[in-house]
């Protein structure tokens, strides 16, 4: 996990720092329920709702995951995520992807700052376009607690692109994201997150992109 820290920190300082004229302002609401299992497994509904100034509503996301854990701190996972989009509610495409994750919970601390990681590899694809798509998702988060049960999180996201196909064309650093969020909890088993995230795009012969998020999130846990 180690070897992975500078490369999300790089990535992090350089989304942070580049420069964008493309700007968006958009919401993200999302919905998570996470049900234990015998033996250690454990199943997650995750729902994504995306809507924005520039592109209204465009992309409901839902991916379900079965987990296991391994380890105090270690976790593995496979998914599936269903992917339709829009442009202002008009369908658009269907983008399928299989999700392997690995996530390291709680795997290094600072006095009361705790980290967290995730690796992520996607396979993706779109429905009417050839190829299939691979990318990684590294994550690195800290979060400490703020007042009373309330905590504070940063992370840092950055997307590899693998490969190249008709809808995944540029090599290498596609996107950071970097966020600062709050969690509260609502009760024994239901919190709620909101904060805000930069979703910083590198375009290749031209100007680099900007989402300014406003995220919303309720999870549950069973």
């Amino acid at each position: 996990m180690r070897t992975l820290i500078k490369p999300v920190l790089f990535a992090a300082a350089c989304g942070l720092a580049a420069p964008a004229l493309a700007d968006d302002t958009q919401y993200w609401q999302t919905v998570t329920v996470n049900v234990a299992l015998p033996d250690g497994f454990k199943v997650q509904n995750e729902t994504v709702f995306r809507s924005s100034d520039a592109k209204g509503f465009y992309e409901l996301e839902n991916n379900v995951m079965l987990g296991k854990k391994v380890s105090k701190v270690t976790t593995v996972w496979l998914g599936y995520t269903f992917d339709p989009q829009y442009n202002h509610g008009t369908f658009t495409r269907r983008e399928h992807r299989f999700r392997q994750q690995i996530n390291f919970d709680g795997f290094a601390k600072a006095g009361k700052i705790k980290f967290s990681g995730r690796v992520r590899l996607e396979e993706r694809w779109r429905e009417g376009l050839a190829g299939t798509g691979w990318r990684l998702r590294p994550q690195l988060k800290a979060s400490t607690p703020l007042t009373g049960k309330a905590t504070i999180s940063v992370a840092a996201e950055p997307f590899f692109n693998l490969n190249n196909t008709g809808f995944q064309t540029k090599d290498g650093l596609d996107r950071i994201r970097t966020s600062v969020s709050v969690g509260v909890p609502l009760s024994k088993k239901v919190s709620m997150e909101f904060g805000y995230l930069n979703q910083h795009g590198f375009v290749s012969g031209a100007p680099d992109t900007d989402d300014h998020v406003l995220t919303l999130g309720l999870s549950a846990s069973f």
